[in-house]
């Protein structure tokens, strides 16, 4: 199975933490953290989702061969973010 990304953060997405739609079924685009009920739990730009997401670096960090800064992260996420259906324009 492909693995799918949170379409507003870019969490990788399981059946745990997916979020949820206004008839309280799961939404398959969306993490909890960022959607949920039918709505976005925050009213953010994507750059304010970036400096959000940037605090998460050693997270992300335990998951990589080579660790990276919080500067490189949000880079990282600069180039990503704008490809998400959230941001995409």
């Amino acid at each position: 199975m492909e693995q799918k990304f949170c379409q507003s953060c870019g969490m990788p997405l399981n059946n745990d933490v997916l979020g949820s739609n206004a008839d309280g079924s799961k939404n398959e685009d969306y993490c909890q953290f960022c959607y949920k009920d039918g709505k976005f739990v925050t009213d953010c730009s994507m750059e304010e989702m970036i400096e959000h997401c940037s605090n998460f670096v050693d997270e992300v960090n335990k998951h990589l061969p080579q660790p990276i800064t919080k500067e490189q992260y949000k880079e990282q996420m600069r180039g990503y973010f704008p490809k998400l259906k959230r941001w995409a324009k």
